[in-house]
């Protein structure tokens, strides 16, 4: 099954001006960025990574962020997903952020748990966004329920915003891409297929099977011991879904990581092209790290973001990480992992290289 979004892989080397700039030691700003508008949730996830955030009444003032948008937006800032400690549609100007976020030139993404994706929210944003990618991690309410922790009603309302936004997208010809991503776990295993053919009849673009991801600082610690070395024949199985207009990502790459293998680059060089502004405003390095003030560059609601990056927080924070922070100790299947890789390679290529 193809992966035409790379979902399973990275992208950076299609950012060649920003990588080559960096390799010279250059200061960049960020390629992408993820931004929590919201830090409460109306769902309380059993996996959910960030649950030590305490899903907070947070929310980002919408006035400073959208000068900070502007502001990002001049400074080379390519895309930002909303996403972070909780649900970003519980922000009452959700609407007018992606608004403004691609009237600044940023491309837009959205990661949700979609309850509250409505006719009124959908109508608003996909003509602004790249892409839409919603949490969905059963195939029945029952399970759904017990998965989400929330109450079997949500499925039903989840499935029915979905095929709304699939029906006002082509009325819009808009062309936001729409997705549905599941965290395989032992409760929802035999519920992939099903799934896989709700979403499809959706009108959904695609479903992703991704596995678990331990955040060091969680809660839950109920699948740190999970294993995905024998899901083969799934993957085999869902194949048979696909179609001309939807298709299964199943992330076996990204599976075989999470069961042993090890990282092959000795330092975080991600660092410089990426960064996190939790729901309070806080801009960090990693969002594997929040709450430690080694990675912690500044606030939006106190200084500009380009005051923020060029700032002497940050130089100690990068000059910190290099001197001190061990990749085989984060988080497993970090979202920068195989960028990581990437760069690496960049800076340390074996032999033989120009021999293309």
């Amino acid at each position: 099954m193809s992966d035409n979004f790379r979902i399973d892989s990275h992208k950076m080397h299609l950012h060649p001006r920003r990588v080559a700039d960096w390799m010279e030691g250059k200061n960049i700003y960020p390629v992408y960025m993820e931004l929590s508008p919201a830090g409460a949730c109306n769902h309380r996830c059993k996996f959910c990574g960030l649950d030590f955030a305490g899903y907070k009444p947070d929310f980002l003032d919408t006035e400073t962020l959208s000068a900070r948008l502007a502001e990002m937006g001049r400074l080379g800032v390519k895309s930002i997903m909303y996403a972070g400690e909780g649900e970003p549609l519980l922000h009452k100007d959700m609407a007018r952020i992606i608004q403004t976020t691609k009237d600044a030139g940023i491309d837009v993404a959205l990661t949700s748990n979609a309850v509250l994706l409505n006719k009124e929210k959908s109508t608003a944003i996909l003509p602004c966004t790249s892409w839409i990618k919603v949490s969905l991690n059963a195939g029945t309410a029952q399970t759904y329920a017990r998965i989400h922790g929330t109450k079997e009603s949500d499925f039903q309302r989840v499935l029915k915003n979905l095929e709304t936004a699939a029906d006002i997208r082509e009325k819009q010809h808009s062309q936001c891409t729409l997705g549905v991503q599941l965290v395989l776990l032992p409760e929802n295993e035999q519920e992939v297929e099903t799934l896989a053919s709700l979403t499809r009849d959706a009108g959904m673009d695609y479903l992703v099977v991704k596995p678990y991801s331990h955040h060091p600082q969680s809660i839950c610690t109920e699948y740190t011991d999970i294993s995905y070395t024998d899901c083969s024949e799934l993957e085999e199985r869902l194949q048979s879904y696909k179609t001309d207009s939807f298709n299964v990502i199943f992330r076996s790459e990204t599976m075989k990581i999470w069961d042993g293998q090890e990282r092959n680059y000795k330092c975080c060089n991600a660092l410089p092209f990426w960064s996190y502004i939790d729901a309070k405003g806080n801009v960090w390095g990693c969002s594997i790290y929040l709450n430690d003030d080694n990675f912690l560059y500044g606030n939006i609601h106190q200084n500009s973001f380009e005051e923020i990056w060029t700032g002497t927080k940050r130089t100690t924070s990068l000059k910190w990480c290099a001197e001190n922070l061990d990749p085989q100790q984060c988080r497993v299947n970090c979202r920068m992992d195989k960028i990581n890789a990437y760069l690496w390679e960049l800076k340390n290529p074996g032999d033989h290289v120009n021999f293309i």
